[in-house]
Order: C-alpha cells, then structure tokens, then sequence
C-alpha cells in the first residue's frame, strides 16, 4: 500500500510540474527559413496575390473556349386555344406544335486572331507567376525577414539591459562597501542608486519592445501560440564585384521577366488587333425537328442543313485603325517601361552592394570598438575595487560598454538583412528560400 501511495504521489507530482512548467519550454522554435516557408503557405496577402495566378490561368480557359465551336440546344412547345381547318378539312391551326433542334456554329478570323489570344493568354499565365514571385520576394524581406531580425534586436537589446542591471547592481553594493569604510563618498551611492533605476527602466522598455516585435512577427509570418527563435551566423566571405551582382540580376529578376513578357504581350496585342482588318468565316450546322396534332401531310418533320458565310466589315469609322494606334503606343509604352526598370535595377543593385560592403566594414570596426569597451569596464571595474578609480570613471566605462554592445548587436543583425537586400535585389531570395526548404 506504501508503495502505491508513492506511486501516485508521484505522479501527481509530474502533473502539477508539467502544468507549472514555463511555456517557452514548449514552445516552437523557428529559423528564418522556417518562418518564410511559413509565410508563403498562410499569409493572406500573398494568398490574395496568388488570386491573380489564378485568374490568368482563367483567362488561359476562356481564350481557349474561343477556339472550340458553339452548340445550341432549342425547344419549344405551343399550345393553341382551338383547332381550325380549311373548307376542305385541312388543318390550318393545329391543337398543339412542338419543335426542337440543335444548331454548332464555328466563327474564326481569317488572320488566326484567335490563336493570338490563346497566345497572349499563356503570355499572361508566365507574367503573373513572375509577378507573384517577386510579390513573394518584397514580402519576405520587408514583412517577414525584417521583423525576424527585429525580433532578435529586441532579444539582445534585453540580454544587454540585463546584463548592464546585473553590473550596475554589484556596483551599487560595491559604492556601499566603501561608503561603511569611507572610501567614497555617499554622493558615490547616490549616483549608483540612480544609473541602477535608469537600467531597470531601460529593462523594462526592451522587455515591452521584445514582447510587440514577437507579435509582429508572429502576425506577418501567420503563426500562433508561443515560440522561439534559432539564430543562424551569417556566412563570411569576400563580396564579389558589383558587375556579377547586376549581370545576375538582369538575369534572375522576376520583375524584369515581367517585364519582358510584358512588351511581347503588348506586340502581339497590336497583331491581334491589325487581325480585324481581315474577314471572319462563319460554319453552321444544323438538326431540327417538329411535329404537330392534328398532323398534315405536308409537314416537314426532319431538316438537316448547313451554311457558310463570310464577314468582311470594311468600313467602322475609323475605329480599327484608332485601336491599332493605340495598340502600338502601348507597345512602345512597354518597350519603355522595360528600359526604366532594368534601370531601376542597376540603382537598386548598387545601392545594395555599397550598403552591404559599408555594413559589414561596420560591424568590422564596432566589434573592436565592443573589445575595447569590454577590457575597459574590467580594468576600470578592477581600479575601482582597489581605490584606483572613482565612480564617475566607472559609469562612463559601463555606459560606453552599454553603447558598444548594443551598436556591434544592431550592426551584426543589419549586415544580415543588408545580404538578403542584395539577395533580394539579385532576384535570387526567393529560391534560395526554396532550396532549402
């Protein structure tokens, strides 16, 4: 019976812990790629931008039905208020007459317009994929990668302020030592008292600013319940020259694909329209049948015929020639569009490579900076111990300690966002997200 007794205990124990134990002990854990993969499947923008996937894919469907001939079902049934016969019995007004048929007519342009616009509609399917996959890309980096290495910023801006409270604590008990044996000077005591409720203050700030960046976060990356966050280094290595960078992006760019399809769409929309200048030939075939009571001997129950015609509309007012203006301005519309964002791309591209060189010549020279600061507080925090030093030297050693660490942390996590900047400016974000996944 005792060892039932204990038995239970114990598990009843393991329960009340298991309840009590804190919830980041089970809470999801995710990477950047994570996130993303995430990201892709359940946000409703890039869901709503998927949409338009599917319309052109739609619009594909219905250039095709164009193509395919029209089949007409007819029926009719008449009811007539009395029969009427002729001097001699013939029956001019039957009872009742019925009638039904089925009629495939097929009209195509003698220039193949229809052909065209299947054409331009696959054109459309391949642009709106580029278009969704540089939707995808801007999203990841603004929405999703952005408010990850945000997160992590409040993360470490937390680990700092509990580490300059942890210092600033001892550092308090240490002034009171040396008030008891006057060393110093209660003023010493004060201004510890002081800088120890500025660090808790700034303690509590990064803990709210830790807490809405999370939500952030999990709101653009659609996840929900507690989690973490893995942190990946970023990979060393040399940046290769600039030209590699803008060649692979005139290469890789989902919005200048875009674009490129754009201006064929835009020169076959033009050849679409010069289409109407030719005739359209129109073929028919038809089945009908009708009956009605009181028959007559001369009723044609069965027909079956067909026809062809052709339309040729040579004059509308200048309409067609209009469009066909139209349609070519938008053609060279297009071919301009075209030029200004392989421009636009040279910008962007440049701007990425020098901000990716500059911060990483950065982070370089704020972890020395961050080394300094860090023997500068020991040595000091040590003169201070002996007598060597005083109270002021010591704070302005652990203030700029404080400042270096939190420069080298936001420096770390920039250098990081600025290579998927330059990823994303190269147009190879996207699969590179989708390598790994």
């Amino acid at each position: 019976m005792k060892k039932v007794f204990l038995k239970r205990a114990a598990g009843v124990l393991a329960v009340l812990l298991f309840a009590a134990a804190p919830a980041t002990l089970f809470a999801e854990e995710y990477s950047l790629d994570d996130l993303c993969r995430i990201a892709l499947t359940r946000s409703e923008k890039l869901k709503a931008a998927e949409e338009n996937l599917t319309i052109s894919e739609i619009g594909k469907d219905k250039a095709f039905s164009y193509l395919l001939p029209r089949l007409t079902a007819t029926g009719a049934y008449t009811q007539y208020s009395e029969k009427k016969f002729t001097a001699t019995w013939g029956v001019l007004q039957p009872e009742s007459a019925n009638a039904w048929g089925v009629r495939a007519d097929e009209t195509v342009s003698l220039s193949g317009r229809e052909l065209t616009a299947l054409g331009i509609s696959r054109q459309n399917v391949t642009k709106s994929q580029y278009d969704l996959a540089a939707i995808r890309e801007d999203y990841l980096l603004r929405y999703v990668a952005a408010a990850y290495y945000n997160v992590l910023m409040a993360r470490k801006d937390l680990e700092i302020a509990d580490s300059n409270l942890e210092r600033l604590m001892k550092y308090r008990e240490a002034a009171e030592k040396r008030l008891r044996v006057g060393e110093v000077t209660k003023t010493a005591l004060l201004r510890a008292e002081g800088e120890l409720s500025g660090a808790k203050s700034d303690r509590l700030q990064a803990q709210n600013s830790l807490e809405l960046a999370m939500a952030v976060l999990a709101s653009n990356a659609g996840i929900k319940g507690s989690f973490t966050l893995r942190e990946v280094p970023a990979a060393e290595g040399d940046v290769p020259a600039l030209t590699s960078f803008q060649e692979q992006a005139f290469a890789v760019r989902a919005d200048l694909k875009s674009m490129e399809v754009q201006k064929q769409i835009a020169a076959d929309q033009t050849k679409f329209i010069e289409g109407a200048f030719w005739p359209s030939l129109s073929v028919f075939g038809v089945y009908a049948r009708s009956d009605r009571y009181p028959s007559t001997p001369g009723l044609n129950r069965e027909s079956i015929y067909g026809g062809v015609a052709l339309d040729f509309p040579f004059f509308e007012g200048g309409l067609r020639k209009a469009e066909v203006s139209e349609a070519k301005a938008r053609e060279r519309q297009a071919a301009l569009f075209y030029e200004d964002t392989k421009k636009g791309i040279e910008i962007e591209v440049q701007t990425a490579y020098l901000d990716l060189v500059t911060q990483k010549g950065i982070l370089r020279f704020l972890n020395d900076q961050l080394a300094y600061a860090r023997d500068n507080y020991r040595a000091v925090a040590r003169q201070f111990d002996f007598g060597l030093s005083n109270s002021l030297d010591v704070l302005d050693a652990n203030t700029l300690l404080v400042s270096a660490e939190r420069k080298a942390a936001s420096a770390a996590y920039n250098y990081r966002l600025a290579i998927l900047r330059m990823k994303k400016a190269t147009g190879t974000l996207l699969t590179t997200m989708a390598v790994k996944q």
